[in-house]
């Protein structure tokens, strides 16, 4: 296949290198990545600035193409400029998990869901956790992945959420296809003060409120590898039948 992988932690992130090492044996992959990290941008793109390009090298080798933009921009200089049409879309491998209503924050999701706006399938990765991740297990999991998953017999294109459990493989108790959780976050604002005694505010979050052992949250927490189908229709279909008969256009 002719595989596409960016992410949100920039081309130089381990879990980028790990995709590719796990893939470039049987699959044509190409790289188009932010020349630096671009966590939590959403779908963000790049319209009042240009979006510079460069080639990087691995070693003595090209790697991939470094962008000024987004993890969205990535996806569509590539498709359109850059590498053309291609089989599949994978972002990551993400240092953190992105389930719940992180998936919205996400630019590692983002990247995913722009691709499956092109047309193209896509697979967005991500690992539970900031230190001592397992890139390679989780890497060589999407190959054989791609090699025993039934893919072309998916709806297309089709966008898939993997997240990883941040333990030893051999505590991973199984995988799940669950829904997007849709909890709230605890989230809050920390009000502090600079040298010059100016308030300024750091934004955090506790973790989810979920309870449902059926969703993503609260699967990846439990040790599971989870899987989600996206897509990009944000249309509150259970409200199309919204009576506007009252309403006057004079």
């Amino acid at each position: 296949m002719r595989i596409l992988l960016t992410n949100d932690d920039g081309i130089y992130a381990e879990g980028l290198c790990a995709l590719y090492e796990a893939l470039f044996f049987e699959h044509e992959v190409y790289i188009v990545a932010p020349e630096a990290e671009r966590s939590a941008v959403g779908h963000a793109i790049t319209i009042h600035l240009p979006l510079r390009v460069s080639k990087v090298k691995r070693g003595k080798y090209f790697w991939g193409y470094a962008v000024s933009g987004t993890p969205a921009d990535c996806v569509k200089l590539a498709i359109y400029e850059l590498v053309g049409e291609v089989d599949l879309v994978i972002s990551g491998i993400n240092r953190g998990a992105n389930v719940g209503v992180n998936v919205v924050y996400s630019g590692t999701v983002s990247a995913a869901t722009e691709a499956k706006i092109l047309g193209y399938s896509a697979i967005a990765v991500s690992i539970d956790g900031y230190e001592d991740l397992d890139y390679c297990f989780a890497a060589n999991f999407i190959a054989e992945f791609l090699q025993k998953l039934p893919l072309k017999g998916l709806k297309t294109p089709f966008c898939l959420n993997i997240n990883f459990p941040s333990v030893n493989p051999s505590r991973i108790k199984g995988i799940k296809v669950v829904p997007q959780s849709q909890a709230k976050l605890k989230e809050f604002f920390e009000r502090r003060y600079d040298l010059h005694g100016k308030v300024y505010y750091w934004q955090g979050a506790e973790e989810h409120t979920e309870t449902n052992p059926e969703t993503d949250v609260v699967a990846l927490k439990e040790g599971y590898i989870t899987i989600t189908p996206l897509h990009y229709d944000l249309t509150d279909h259970s409200m199309l039948n919204l009576d506007t008969s009252k309403l006057s256009l004079v």
